[in-house]
């Protein structure tokens, strides 16, 4: 990977919806070049996939908790349950399997206060194995990209 493709994931990472056309005149290159850069890095998985953000405010879904799991035990297949299970769950849009004090930290969304108690309630200590779990409950957004800066 060159300075280029490093510079072209950048502006991709910023608007992905730029044309080719667009990207080519930012980095002073033909568009079938450009475009050959962005086919390569698919094909290589550099870029993985390209997605909308979501307002959260605007879907109902801006109450952000970061939930701690603890499982009763640390067997292959426990934690084998737990990760199927949470895949499940809608309202978890990324699950960490971690060292410390806990075995996973969930992120979770859902609309309000009384939302995530209803999930947790019917959905997430309704999976089996789960010894403890402990809320962090956000009070403001201080950073939140999805730029990786290369």
């Amino acid at each position: 990977m060159d300075i280029i493709d490093k510079k072209l994931i950048h502006f991709l990472q910023k608007d992905s919806k730029q044309t080719t056309k667009q990207l080519s005149l930012k980095l002073n290159l033909s568009v079938t070049a450009t475009y050959e850069r962005i086919k390569k890095l698919e094909k290589e998985g550099v870029i993985k996939k390209y997605v909308a953000l979501v307002n959260k405010d605007k879907v109902a879904r801006s109450f952000l908790i970061f939930c701690h799991v603890k499982l009763s035990k640390h067997s292959k297949e426990y934690l084998s349950h737990f990760e199927k299970e949470i895949l499940k769950l809608d309202e978890v849009t990324e699950c960490f399997h971690v060292s410390g004090d806990y075995d996973y930290i969930l992120k979770i969304y859902v609309k309000d206060m009384s939302a995530y108690r209803e999930f947790m309630v019917t959905k997430l200590t309704t999976i089996e194995h789960i010894g403890s779990t402990h809320s962090i409950f956000t009070i403001g957004e201080v950073k939140n990209t999805t730029e990786i800066v290369l």
